[in-house]
């Protein structure tokens, strides 16, 4: 009997770090997702994401984030995809880290993004996720070049950049919210510059994964 991992062989991706599990959402993850996103991830007064998602009314962010995460699944395929991971601590989803890649082939560049509920804030998680995926970029996957962004008042995730080897870049003019204008610092590490912590994570599913992401 065929297992959801055969019909969709990145379900059997875990990424795991020594407080943490990431691994590609699915549908039963959304509920406890969602409950994340709503309990609060940032001070409403400011908008740290490119794109105001959290600034939707309830009902409208629950179905938002079902369409998004499955419009996300849907467009992966070799060389160009981006995986959605559920974070989760003792088994509770806490937030989210995203890993994504465009002409991987040709550029070896990934793209990173995060959020975290607000309650979990300064316990060290959102270094450690990210961490993570940069070990399941440059290690696994080969990767040359990881990037990220953040708000340049956003000293808690430029703090995490710095802390990891990251080097900051251009600072790119954004509208956050309509009418609003935001800049993003732009934040690149290679193998070489990324400081590496004490641990290192566990990465299962790695073939099917590699030939989803890679097509090989």
């Amino acid at each position: 009997m065929l297992e959801l991992t055969d019909v969709w062989p990145l379900f059997g991706l875990t990424i795991n770090s020594p407080r943490l599990e990431l691994r590609p959402v699915r549908d039963e993850d959304l509920p406890g997702i969602i409950e994340a996103a709503i309990s609060g991830i940032h001070d409403p007064a400011v908008m740290p994401f490119s794109t105001p998602w959290t600034d939707a009314p309830k009902e409208e962010l629950m179905r938002n984030t079902a369409r998004h995460q499955w419009h996300v699944r849907s467009g992966i395929s070799p060389d160009n995809w981006t995986l959605n991971l559920v974070v989760s601590h003792e088994g509770t989803p806490i937030g989210m880290q995203d890993i994504g890649a465009r002409n991987f082939s040709i550029r070896k560049t990934v793209t990173t993004g995060s959020w975290l509920s607000r309650r979990h804030h300064g316990l060290g998680f959102g270094k450690e996720m990210r961490a993570a995926v940069l070990f399941f970029a440059f290690d696994h996957l080969g990767a040359e070049v990881a990037e990220s962004s953040a708000a340049v008042w956003n000293r808690s995730s430029l703090g995490v950049s710095r802390s990891l080897g990251y080097s900051r870049g251009s600072v790119k003019r954004v509208v956050a919210r309509p009418g609003e204008l935001a800049e993003q610092q732009e934040v690149s590490v290679t193998p070489t510059e990324f400081k590496r912590p004490d641990w290192v994570a566990t990465v299962t599913g790695l073939e099917a994964a590699r030939k989803e992401l890679l097509g090989q």
